[in-house]
């Protein structure tokens, strides 16, 4: 029998719903695979989410919807915004891997902001990107899918946290693939600036700076926030 959802929770299914935009596709292929949502964060613990969507597994482009919960009830924080995700579309739930070029879908707690300056204009907690930081993204390596510095590691494969580019400039992380690591399942999610609205990633989430900016401002540690991201046959499923 399926669980009955929570009015909250209800209510914040119908709305993460209610603007997307729908496009021509491939029809989404339904899986029972829930791995990567076992260990996801409390719809109901949380007052802030991001939902980020599209109709089509395989689409890049996506609508990015701000919602905050009053009264137990999920409401819009001003219009969709527009976004960008990995070149391959959403890996269904539990089966995002290492460079396939897809973004995961789940349900991520949002706890780490980060960026090139000291600080910036975000309640989230904060962490300077410095030219000897790095993001392990190499399988074999002990800190797989872990924020190190370069004399810390012996990671073959990584990502600069201080690119050559404005790509990270802004950013917060997605707490996908942390807790507990799975080496192989994907590492450096993040949501940070595009190159272009028509330029896709190689699995993180991205927009324009000046939506990222806002989004900064915006969230709140102490609201719990949390992102949902997959098409909208997977987001149905993912809120229990």
């Amino acid at each position: 029998m399926k669980k009955k959802k929570t009015p909250a929770v209800k209510n914040l299914y119908i709305a993460s719903l209610a603007l997307i935009l729908l496009t021509a596709c491939t029809p989404f292929i339904r899986t029972n695979d829930h791995k990567s949502v076992v260990n996801s964060p409390n719809i109901n613990n949380s007052s802030q989410a991001l939902i980020v969507t599209n109709d089509c597994s395989q689409s890049p482009f996506v609508n990015v919807f701000l919602l905050k919960k009053n009264d137990g009830k999920w409401e819009y924080v001003g219009k969709s915004m527009s976004g960008v995700i990995g070149k391959n579309g959403f890996a269904a739930p539990g089966k995002k891997r290492e460079g396939d070029g897809k973004s995961p879908s789940g349900i991520f707690a949002l706890k780490t902001a980060f960026g090139y300056n000291e600080a910036m204009r975000t309640k989230m907690p904060y962490r300077q990107a410095l030219a000897d930081d790095l993001w392990v993204d190499d399988v074999h390596a002990d800190d797989y899918n872990r924020w190190v510095k370069k004399d810390q590691t012996k990671a073959v494969s990584y990502e600069k946290m201080r690119r050559d580019d404005d790509l990270y400039k802004y950013g917060f992380v997605l707490e996908y693939n942390t807790a507990p690591v799975v080496k192989g399942h994907g590492s450096a999610i993040f949501f940070h600036i595009w190159r272009g609205e028509n330029i896709p990633t190689e699995g993180c989430v991205a927009v324009s700076e000046d939506t990222l900016l806002k989004i900064l401002a915006w969230l709140d540690p102490q609201a719990s926030p949390l992102i949902i991201m997959g098409t909208k046959n997977t987001v149905e499923r993912l809120i229990p």
